[in-house]
C-alpha cells in the first residue's frame, strides 16, 4: 500500500510538471551540419518535388543551406531536458523551451554550439495563451452582380489585375503560402468554401487550432483569394494556398522571427511560388531588445536575412511596409528591409499615400517600399463572414501578391526576380521613385502586354 501511495504521487508530480508551461524560449546557434545523414545528391529526402522543380527552372543551385539542422544535434540539445520549438536550416539554429535557464548553460557547454540567446520570456498573467472560441457565424455577404469583384473591385482596377484576369490569368497552377496570426473561421464562412488550401501549419503552437486564432489572417487571405463572383473576387482566385501561422498575439518576442523563418523554410520546403506576409517587427515587450532604424539593412535581423534567403530558393516573397508612418517609429519595419523581396506601402483610392504607411529608404538608402497598392478602405472578410472595410499595409500586400502571382503565372519562364522588375519598371513613379510610394503603383496590364510583346519579338 505503502508503495503505490508514493507511485501516485509520483504520478500525480509528473503529470502537474508536464502540465506547467514553459517559461522561457532560447535560440541556440550551432556551428555546423557535420553530422548530417542527409545529402545534397538526394535532395528529394528534404525538399519536395515542387520545390526542386523551382530551383531548376531559375538555375539556383541546392547547397548546404537547404540541408537540415543535423538530427543528432537536435537530439543532443533535447537530452539537456528542454523542449524543441522549431529549427532553423538555412541560419542552422535550434528554438527550444524551458523553465530552468541552468538547462541552457549546460547546451552552451556541447561542442557543436555556437552561442544561444534568449528570446522568450512568459507573459504575466494566466492566459489562456490560446484562443478557446471562436467568433459566431452571419454568413450573410452583401451580393453586388455588377462585378465578379463585388466591393474589392478598386482595389484590383487601381493596378489593371481586371485586365489580367480577363487575358485568363488568375492564379491556376500557382502555390502561395500566407504566413499571418490565425485565420479566424476560413474554414466554416460560407464564402470561403471554395478557396484552394493545400494545408495549415502552426508554429507558434501545434496545439491551438489555426482557424480559431486571430482574424488578421482570414482578412488578409480574402483579399488575395476570394473566388465568389458577385460577393467579393480576390487577385489571384484560381491559386492553391497554404496557411501558416507565425504571429503570436499573445506577446511580442524576438521569438516570432523563429517563427517566422522556420514558416518561410516550410513554405520553400512545401514548394510554394509565392509568399504574402503581412507581419513586421521593430520593438518587443523587452525594451532592451528593440531595433533602431539604422539596422534596417537587410542583415541585421534573422527575419530579414530569412526573407533574403527565401528570394535566393527562387520564392517571390510580398511583405508589408508597416503601420508605423504616423507613430515615432516611421519608417518600414523587419523584415520590410530585405533586398529581393518586393515590399508594398499602402494608399488611398486618390494614390495618396496612406498616413500610416511606414516610409522609406533603408539605413543603406534602397528604395523601400518598392510599389504600392490600395491600403485604406479596403474589401476583406470578417470573422462573422460578411464584408466589410478595413485599412493597413497589410491589405495591400495581399492585393499586389495576387496581381504578381497571375503575372508570374503568364510568364512561367520569368525568375522571381524578373517579376520583381517587372513590377517596379511598370510602378507608377518609377522613373522618379521616392521614399513614400517607392516606385509607385504597378500597372500589371501594362506589363502583361511589354512582356508579351518582347517574347513575341525574341522568337
Amino acid at each position: 500500500m505503502r508503495k503505490l501511495f508514493f507511485l501516485l504521487l509520483f504520478i500525480l508530480a509528473a503529470v502537474g510538471a508536464s502540465a506547467r508551461q514553459d517559461t522561457l524560449k532560447y535560440r541556440i546557434s550551432l556551428k555546423d551540419k557535420a553530422a548530417t545523414t542527409y545529402s545534397l545528391e538526394h535532395p528529394e529526402a528534404f525538399l519536395s518535388e515542387k520545390a526542386i522543380e523551382r530551383r531548376r527552372k531559375q538555375n539556383l543551385p541546392i547547397d548546404s543551406t537547404d540541408l537540415p539542422v543535423c538530427r543528432k544535434y537536435v537530439d543532443e540539445i533535447r537530452r539537456q531536458g528542454v523542449k524543441i520549438v522549431v529549427t532553423g536550416k538555412w541560419e542552422n539554429f535550434v528554438t527550444v523551451s524551458c523553465n530552468d535557464s541552468a538547462l541552457v548553460e549546460r547546451i552552451a557547454a556541447l561542442p557543436f554550439v555556437r552561442e544561444t540567446e534568449k528570446v522568450w520570456i512568459a507573459p504575466g498573467g494566466d492566459g489562456p495563451f490560446m484562443a478557446t472560441e471562436r467568433d459566431s457565424l452571419i454568413n450573410r455577404p452583401s451580393v453586388h452582380p455588377d462585378s465578379i469583384y463585388g466591393l474589392a473591385v478598386d482595389q484590383i482596377r487601381l493596378s489593371n489585375g481586371d485586365k489580367l484576369h480577363e487575358e485568363g490569368f488568375k492564379g491556376q497552377g500557382m502555390t502561395i503560402a500566407v504566413i499571418d496570426a490565425g485565420f479566424h473561421n476560413a474554414d466554416k464562412i460560407t464564402a470561403m468554401q471554395n478557396i484552394r488550401i493545400l494545408g495549415t501549419k502552426d508554429f507558434v503552437n501545434p496545439q491551438s487550432d489555426i482557424f480559431a486564432e486571430s482574424s488578421h489572417g482570414m482578412a488578409v487571405l480574402s483579399c488575395i483569394a476570394m473566388n465568389r463572383p458577385g460577393v467579393m473576387t480576390g487577385t489571384a482566385p484560381e491559386a492553391s494556398f497554404w496557411l501558416l501561422r507565425s504571429e503570436d498575439e499573445y506577446s511580442e518576442h524576438l521569438v516570432e522571427q523563429d517563427y517566422w523563418a522556420a514558416a518561410v523554410e516550410y513554405a520553400d520546403s512545401v514548394g510554394v511560388d509565392v509568399v504574402s506576409s503581412s507581419l513586421g517587427y521593430f520593438s518587443f515587450d523587452v525594451e532592451a531588445l528593440n531595433y533602431h532604424q539604422d539596422q534596417l539593412d537587410g542583415r541585421t535581423s534573422l527575419i530579414s536575412r530569412a526573407a533574403k534567403m527565401a528570394s535566393s530558393k527562387g520564392i517571390l516573397l510580398f511583405s508589408s511596409a508597416g503601420n508605423e508612418g504616423g507613430g515615432s517609429w516611421g519608417k518600414i519595419t523587419f523584415p520590410a528591409d530585405a533586398p529581393d523581396i518586393l515590399t508594398v506601402g499602402a494608399i488611398t483610392d486618390r494614390k495618396k499615400k496612406s498616413n500610416f504607411s511606414s516610409v522609406g529608404f533603408t539605413a543603406d538608402y534602397r528604395v523601400k517600399p518598392d510599389v504600392v497598392a490600395l491600403g485604406t478602405g479596403c474589401c476583406v472578410i470578417d470573422p462573422t463572414g460578411n464584408i466589410r472595410y478595413a485599412n493597413g499595409t497589410s491589405f495591400a500586400t495581399p492585393i499586389l501578391a495576387g496581381l504578381g502571382v497571375c503575372l508570374w503565372q503568364a510568364f512561367p519562364s520569368l525568375t522571381n526576380k524578373d517579376i520583381i522588375s517587372l513590377l517596379q519598371r511598370f510602378g507608377s513613379k518609377f522613373e522618379q521613385p521616392d521614399a513614400e510610394l517607392g516606385y509607385g503603383i504597378p500597372d500589371v496590364y501594362k506589363a502583361y502586354k511589354q512582356e508579351r510583346k518582347y517574347a513575341a519579338e525574341s522568337k
